[in-house]
């Protein structure tokens, strides 16, 4: 992806986002102190934390900018799952060692061990549903993969107190300066000084 092309989409994205903060439940509290608290998995073990890194990954991947793994994503969904999105964790914990053990028995190693190209055809399999080897009735494919989309874009770019856009790398990409700060000068109101991005303000 350009980075014309993944800045138009997480400028999309962004849009987006403040109608889906309401159905991801966001504010977060509990998430965000929570994510403050540790960087340590709440819900996910190692293994299933490896593999959602790895899907995250490829969803907003890194190149020239960071991605979602730079972000930490991962974390932000994990810290959701454990807290306000936690009807959404049988979905993770039943999805994950699935796609694990999918991805053992196609190439012989788990998902995390795959090659990007590997892993974007497995991916690309659950986006469209056609996974035969998909061993979950319950839980379809679809909706995993629409759901862990949704939550890796919102981490990219929601405020980094709910786990994710770790060093404000979504904001960064997307080109977002922050919350406006209180007091601003006239010149910044009309459009004749730079604003200053939150990464670049004193504390």
């Amino acid at each position: 992806m350009s980075s014309i092309n993944r800045r138009d989409f997480l400028y999309m994205s962004g849009l987006c986002v403040a109608g889906t903060l309401a159905g991801l439940q966001l504010p977060r509290p509990n998430a965000a102190r929570a994510a403050a608290a540790s960087t340590e998995p709440a819900v996910l073990g190692v293994q299933d934390w490896k593999t959602l890194e790895s899907i995250t990954a490829r969803i907003i991947p890194s190149d020239h900018e960071p991605g979602a793994r730079e972000a930490n994503c991962v974390n932000f969904i994990d810290k959701a799952l454990a807290n306000e999105d936690s009807a959404a964790r049988p979905l993770y914990l039943g999805a994950l060692p699935a796609i694990a053990a999918m991805a053992k028995a196609r190439h012989g190693s788990d998902f995390a061990g795959l090659d990007e190209a590997q892993q974007d055809a497995l991916l690309g399999e659950l986006e469209a549903g056609t996974a035969k080897d998909w061993p979950l009735e319950q839980l379809p494919q679809q909706l995993f993969f629409e759901t862990v989309r949704l939550h890796t874009i919102v981490g990219f770019l929601a405020d980094p107190s709910y786990g994710g856009n770790q060093g404000y790398a979504g904001w960064r990409v997307a080109g977002y300066p922050g919350p406006r700060r209180k007091g601003f000068t006239v010149d910044e109101m009309q459009g004749k000084a730079r604003i200053v991005p939150v990464w670049e303000r004193p504390d």
